[in-house]
């Protein structure tokens, strides 16, 4: 990546002021559309508002599915091209992919069959009810259908699923609520750092498209003049009118703001909020096998108990959300998921204590009029119109989803070669993403490419960054044998000055926030504590020429970032 910040990134940006290419949006999408167009040659230029992968992209369930639920809603296409891609993830991403054991409690046999096929013809306006064991075999049948020759597990084929009765499901899970009248298991995929993938994906683009692949974070687009979209620097103010042929809009949630900006008021967007929490819970844990737990409230929402980096993730909630009002995981939100947990696991008490972290975002869905949020579909779709003003193509990217952002970006790649009349060179089918090059996927080869870079810093601080960063970690060792200041964090153990400095030099870092949200998982697992964030900033103010002043007002924006989700948080009183 750059080496330098978001401010020399706009310069460049200014300094050349036209692409082939606009990309307006640095979520998972745009920065796999990017990569896509750098792979073919194509001069092209990404903005975004904020840090890279900093919106939608950043409050995922951290999972890699088919989407076993679309069935219900038809839509067997997008299933197909999900399992597909989930399955080529697991190869070409195996540092971040890794296969997922879900089960499905279920605790009827037939409510949901009759009641299923009637919702989806009624466009979602049934009465929501629990999807019966006989619904739920039908659909994995399907689902074990599309997942056949992929996958990567154990070098074989996926599993197909099995279904238990309660006594099987009890000894395998004790503390199941004992009501359960079967289990499902199956196998999907999990996400364990999107955000480092989504930098992964942005690192590929540069080194494809050299001086011809340009990105910058904290760069807004705010306008149109003559033809040109106009960019701003959030550092500094300044403007640059931009020129492209053609303009890509990936900007998610806000894709009719971006729209309403460059003069032309959409309204393509209807997304929904999905919030969650992390806890820190050694018994809720433990309970959960090392498995996923899925399954269908009493609401009709599809809800999850996940188990990730010594954790758990609950979540999700699926609800109209107004663009204009603040993205937050509300405590009512909070007691939802805390009943549900009850629900399933009767005998394990939860206490809002337990709560390390809480996170919401909206879902970049279509408009969806009067059908229920959970029954929009999760599709994509790509608007065209022309850039007020000139002879610009704005292309407006409606949907998508982690899963499927590599064949999305293809897909949107593709209608961006169309109009610029030029072919695309090669495919990124089977293309390894970043840390996923060379990623030992044996213990073996694990064991091989740990001694092999344990010259300088200590076997186990290199399989740390091996689990961290994928086979990105050589850069990481490198750059911390070099550094004579490494020194581990008193506050934050398992990570060093040295390698949170190399994080802030060459991974475009203007704010701390940058670091204790998407260049790590510090806030994801609680640990971002005053002390600890303060340590952060100090060991990485001498890379980006922070004084104390700035250094504190760093600290104090960070911690409210990381607690931006939670409406009952306030800053400690100033000491």
């Amino acid at each position: 990546m750059n080496t330098a910040g978001s401010m020399r990134a706009f310069e460049e940006l200014a300094a050349r002021p036209y692409a082939d290419v606009l990309i307006i949006g640095g979520g998972i999408n745009g920065l796999a559309t990017f990569r896509d167009l750098a792979m073919q040659g194509v001069d092209v230029a990404l903005v975004e508002r904020d840090d890279f992968v900093s919106g939608a992209s950043a409050a995922s369930s951290h999972m890699i599915h088919g989407g076993i639920r679309y069935l219900e809603n038809g839509e067997f296409r997008l299933v197909h091209e999900a399992v597909t891609e989930r399955n080529a993830l697991m190869r070409i991403a195996p540092h971040y992919v890794r296969p997922l054991q879900t089960t499905i409690p279920i605790f009827s046999t037939f409510s949901g069959v009759l009641s299923a096929p009637l919702r989806f013809l009624r466009h979602g306006g049934g009465k929501p009810r629990e999807r019966g064991a006989a619904l739920i075999k039908i659909g994995l049948v399907i689902y074990d259908s599309f997942s056949r020759g992929g996958g990567v597990f154990g070098g074989g084929t996926v599993p197909r699923h099995t279904f238990h009765g309660r006594k099987r499901s009890l000894a395998q899970l004790p503390l199941l609520n004992p009501d359960v009248k079967y289990t499902a298991t199956y196998w999907d995929a999990s996400l364990h750092d999107p955000e480092r993938l989504a930098l992964d994906v942005l690192r590929d683009g540069r080194a494809a498209g050299g001086d011809r692949a340009r990105a910058a974070n904290y760069t807004a687009a705010v306008g149109v003049d003559a033809g040109r979209v106009v960019l701003r620097d959030a550092a500094t103010g300044a403007e640059t009118p931009f020129t492209a042929s053609v303009v890509v809009n990936a900007s998610g949630p806000w894709t009719d703001q971006t729209n309403l900006a460059l003069g032309d008021p959409t309204r393509y967007m209807g997304g929904t909020k999905g919030s969650h929490i992390v806890l820190d819970h050694p018994q809720l844990l433990a309970a959960t096998g090392g498995r996923e737990l899925f399954f269908e409230n009493e609401d009709g929402r599809i809800v999850l108990i996940y188990p990730l980096k010594g954790r758990v993730l609950v979540g999700t909630t699926d609800l109209e959300h107004d663009m204009g009002d603040p993205i937050v995981c509300t405590e009512a939100e909070v007691d939802y998921f805390i009943e549900l947990i009850g629900q399933v696991l009767p005998s394990i008490a939860v206490e809002r204590s337990q709560i390390v972290y809480r996170f919401a975002g909206v879902r970049p869905l279509p408009g969806h009029g009067d059908v229920s949020p959970g029954f929009v579909s999760r599709d994509y779709r790509v608007e065209s119109a022309p850039l007020v003003g000139g002879d610009t193509t704005v292309l407006s990217l409606v949907g998508g989803k982690w899963t499927t952002f590599r064949a999305s970006a293809e897909h949107l790649a593709d209608l961006v070669l169309e109009a610029l009349a030029l072919p695309r060179r090669r495919s990124t089918r089977g293309v390894p993403i970043g840390g996923g090059r060379g990623f030992p996927t044996t213990e073996r080869a694990r064991q091989q490419w740990i001694a092999a870079h344990a010259v300088d810093v200590p076997a186990a601080r290199v399989a740390t960054l091996l689990d961290r960063y994928g086979t990105v970690a050589e850069a990481v060792v490198d750059a911390i044998a070099a550094d004579p200041e490494d020194a581990e964090l008193e506050h934050l153990p398992g990570y060093s000055s040295g390698e949170l400095r190399h994080l802030a030099a060459t991974e475009d870092v203007a704010h701390l926030d940058d670091v204790l949200l998407r260049r790590t998982s510090i806030a994801f697992i609680g640990a971002a504590t005053d002390e600890a964030v303060a340590e952060v900033a100090a060991a990485i103010a001498p890379v980006l020429g922070w004084d104390a002043a700035r250094s504190a007002v760093e600290v104090a924006r960070g911690l409210a970032r990381v607690h931006a989700a939670d409406p009952t948080w306030a800053p400690a009183p100033a000491r």
